[in-house]
Protein backbone atom coordinates (compact mmCIF):
# COMPACT_ATOMS: atom_id res chain seq x y z
CA UNK A 1 0.00 0.00 0.00
CA UNK A 2 1.11 3.09 -1.19
CA UNK A 3 1.07 6.41 1.54
CA UNK A 4 0.32 9.68 -0.14
CA UNK A 5 1.29 12.39 2.09
CA UNK A 6 -1.33 15.00 2.65
CA UNK A 7 -1.36 18.73 1.71
CA UNK A 8 -0.54 20.08 4.94
CA UNK A 9 2.34 17.79 5.55
CA UNK A 10 3.77 19.30 2.19
CA UNK A 11 2.96 22.74 3.63
CA UNK A 12 5.29 22.06 7.03
CA UNK A 13 7.63 20.38 5.18
CA UNK A 14 7.93 22.88 2.30
CA UNK A 15 8.61 25.67 5.10
CA UNK A 16 10.87 24.08 7.24
CA UNK A 17 13.31 23.48 4.06
CA UNK A 18 12.30 27.33 3.04
CA UNK A 19 13.42 28.03 6.64
CA UNK A 20 16.63 26.21 6.25
CA UNK A 21 18.07 27.69 2.85
CA UNK A 22 17.41 31.11 4.86
CA UNK A 23 19.98 30.08 8.08
CA UNK A 24 22.51 28.33 5.00
CA UNK A 25 22.21 31.59 3.02
CA UNK A 26 22.44 34.04 5.81
CA UNK A 27 25.52 31.79 6.98
CA UNK A 28 27.01 31.85 3.49
CA UNK A 29 27.28 35.87 3.92
CA UNK A 30 28.74 35.47 7.26
CA UNK A 31 31.70 33.09 6.17
CA UNK A 32 32.14 35.66 3.26
CA UNK A 33 31.92 38.76 4.81
CA UNK A 34 34.51 37.35 7.72
CA UNK A 35 36.60 35.57 4.67
CA UNK A 36 36.91 39.45 3.10
CA UNK A 37 37.51 40.96 6.46
CA UNK A 38 40.50 38.35 6.74
CA UNK A 39 41.54 39.38 3.10
CA UNK A 40 41.72 43.04 3.73
CA UNK A 41 43.16 42.48 7.23
CA UNK A 42 45.78 40.46 5.83
CA UNK A 43 48.66 42.52 5.08
CA UNK A 44 48.60 44.10 8.77
CA UNK A 45 48.73 41.11 10.20
CA UNK A 46 51.36 40.41 8.52
CA UNK A 47 53.24 43.35 9.44
CA UNK A 48 51.92 42.70 13.13
CA UNK A 49 53.60 38.89 12.81
CA UNK A 50 56.97 40.31 11.44
CA UNK A 51 56.77 43.40 14.03
CA UNK A 52 56.21 40.56 16.62
CA UNK A 53 59.08 38.25 14.93
CA UNK A 54 61.15 40.89 15.21
CA UNK A 55 60.94 41.75 18.82
CA UNK A 56 61.38 37.98 19.85
CA UNK A 57 64.41 37.84 17.59
CA UNK A 58 66.28 39.57 19.77
CA UNK A 59 66.45 37.08 22.22
CA UNK A 60 67.76 34.75 19.21
CA UNK A 61 70.62 37.07 18.15
CA UNK A 62 72.23 36.58 21.24
CA UNK A 63 73.62 33.43 19.40
CA UNK A 64 72.33 33.09 16.14
CA UNK A 65 73.78 36.02 13.98
CA UNK A 66 71.25 38.27 12.20
CA UNK A 67 73.90 38.86 8.96
CA UNK A 68 73.47 34.61 8.49
CA UNK A 69 76.97 34.35 9.63
CA UNK A 70 77.75 30.17 11.41
CA UNK A 71 79.73 31.24 14.29
CA UNK A 72 80.85 28.81 17.16
CA UNK A 73 78.84 26.05 15.81
CA UNK A 74 75.30 28.22 15.92
CA UNK A 75 73.85 27.84 12.67
CA UNK A 76 72.74 30.35 11.09
CA UNK A 77 69.08 30.25 10.62
CA UNK A 78 68.40 33.39 8.24
CA UNK A 79 66.12 33.00 5.21
CA UNK A 80 64.81 29.72 6.39
CA UNK A 81 61.46 28.35 4.59
CA UNK A 82 58.76 29.00 7.67
CA UNK A 83 57.53 25.66 8.05
CA UNK A 84 60.78 24.47 8.35
CA UNK A 85 61.99 27.06 10.95
CA UNK A 86 58.41 26.10 12.71
CA UNK A 87 59.10 22.53 12.42
CA UNK A 88 62.65 22.55 13.85
CA UNK A 89 61.50 24.68 16.95
CA UNK A 90 58.56 22.10 17.39
CA UNK A 91 61.57 19.48 17.25
CA UNK A 92 63.24 21.18 19.96
CA UNK A 93 59.96 21.90 22.05
CA UNK A 94 59.11 17.97 21.89
CA UNK A 95 63.22 17.35 22.78
CA UNK A 96 63.09 15.38 19.79
CA UNK A 97 66.11 17.67 18.82
CA UNK A 98 69.79 17.33 21.34
CA UNK A 99 70.12 21.07 22.94
CA UNK A 100 69.30 21.99 26.14
CA UNK A 101 69.09 26.21 25.58
CA UNK A 102 66.96 25.53 22.56
CA UNK A 103 64.65 23.10 24.16
CA UNK A 104 64.42 25.66 27.20
CA UNK A 105 63.59 28.46 24.62
CA UNK A 106 61.40 26.63 22.33
CA UNK A 107 59.38 25.32 25.09
CA UNK A 108 58.92 29.30 26.09
CA UNK A 109 57.13 30.20 22.86
CA UNK A 110 53.44 29.78 21.94
CA UNK A 111 52.77 28.76 18.27
CA UNK A 112 52.20 32.33 16.80
CA UNK A 113 55.50 33.58 18.58
CA UNK A 114 57.13 30.49 16.55
CA UNK A 115 55.52 31.43 13.15
CA UNK A 116 56.11 34.88 13.74
CA UNK A 117 59.36 33.96 14.46
CA UNK A 118 58.99 31.87 11.16
CA UNK A 119 58.15 34.81 9.14
CA UNK A 120 60.82 37.10 10.01
CA UNK A 121 63.90 35.17 9.85
CA UNK A 122 62.37 34.26 6.57
CA UNK A 123 62.31 37.48 5.39
CA UNK A 124 66.49 37.91 6.25
CA UNK A 125 68.52 37.29 3.24
CA UNK A 126 72.51 36.02 4.19
CA UNK A 127 74.82 38.74 4.23
CA UNK A 128 77.90 38.51 1.86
Amino acid sequence: MWIIPSCEGARRSSAASSGLRRAWRGLGFAVLGSAAVLFMRAPALAAEGQALGRYLALECSSCHQLSGASVGGIPSIVGWPEAQFVAVLDAYRRKEREGQVMQAVAARLSRAEMVALAAYFGTLSPKP
